[in-house]
């Protein structure tokens, strides 16, 4: 029999072009990836690169204007200003605000396109119109609606002999719920449809035990429904605040974020100091703050799917 002159530890054979073939099968996967990575690399990772170095210089509109490197400075002043600091108090009210009923509306408008009712059908198209809309559409039929003068809302407030000479959009007691309003209306399609799909997903046979203990409907929508709807609850409550935080074209159309600044919400503050101003580091500076809140929202969302996931 031959005798094995191998020293030990030399691979074999089969190890050598298994790692061979492994090292092959690496290189080939990055190749095949590479299409894609290229766009996602050039759409996404350098602006965010070029935003984090821009948000530590003074680079402002300017002809041929030097960019100088200033440290901390734009965040130094950014933290003293109390315009940024009302914007931020104005955001988050408007995050919560519209968060929240949102997610009340949703839920309602859900269990009634669950029930068995006629033209469920028809009525869940309907409920899906404002997907299909783009928010600038939606802020401007909004702004007609909303119109002091000429706007159905108004006209159908005479109508009722109730006050009817509210500027919504212009008058700064009413201009930030009724942008809420606008903001509720557009997001309401897709959270409605992520409820009822979560409803649909409730098994039957918990509502029918529940229901032979003798509990009523609030108290089987309590017991049963409520917890089998809590991971998509958070979910979508968690994204929804992000989302609305980082809302800007709905509001840009539909106040400006006027009247007085009662509308104006952090990514539009950014966008006047870049594009009215010119301020780009101060702006990128704000940017740079902005994606740390709501990095910091997303790895609590992670970290909290992940515990889910073990349990």
């Amino acid at each position: 029999m031959r005798a094995d002159n191998r020293l030990p530890g030399t691979p074999t054979k089969t190890k050598k072009r298994r790692a061979y073939s492994a090292t092959g099968s690496s290189k080939e996967m990055w190749l095949l990836l590479l299409p894609a990575l290229i766009p996602v690399v050039v759409l996404s990772v350098y602006p965010l690169v070029q935003g984090i170095l821009l948000g530590f210089t003074d680079a402002a509109a300017g002809y041929n204007r030097p960019v100088n490197f200033n440290g901390i400075d734009n965040y130094t002043e950014l933290l003293g200003n109390d315009l940024f600091w009302q914007s931020f108090r104005v955001g988050l009210i408007w995050a919560f605000s519209v968060t929240i009923l949102q997610f009340l509306a949703s839920m309602g408008l859900a269990l009634l396109l669950n029930m068995n009712l006629r033209f469920r059908g028809v009525a869940r198209v309907l409920a899906l119109v404002p997907w299909a809309i783009p928010p600038v559409i939606i802020a401007i039929i909004w702004r007609l609606m909303l119109n002091p003068t000429a706007g159905p809302v108004n006209s159908t407030l005479a109508a009722l002999g109730l006050p009817s000479d509210i500027n919504w959009l212009g008058d700064p007691t009413f201009a930030l719920p009724a942008a809420i309003v606008v903001g509720i209306w557009a997001g309401m399609p897709q959270t409605t449809v992520t409820l009822l799909a979560g409803l649909q997903n409730v098994p039957s046979d918990l509502h029918e035990a529940a229901a032979l203990d003798g509990a009523g409907a609030f108290r089987r929508f309590r017991s049963v429904t409520i917890p089998s709807l809590l991971p998509i609850i958070f979910a979508i409550t968690t994204l929804d605040f992000v989302w609305n935080f980082n809302q800007f074209a709905l509001v840009y159309v539909l106040t400006a974020g006027g009247p007085g600044g009662q509308t104006m919400l952090p990514m539009l503050f950014a966008y006047n100091e870049a594009f009215k101003y010119g301020n780009f580091g101060y702006a990128s500076a704000m940017g740079n703050v902005m994606v740390l809140i709501i990095a910091a929202l997303l790895v609590f969302y992670l970290r909290r799917q992940a515990k889910e996931r073990q349990s």
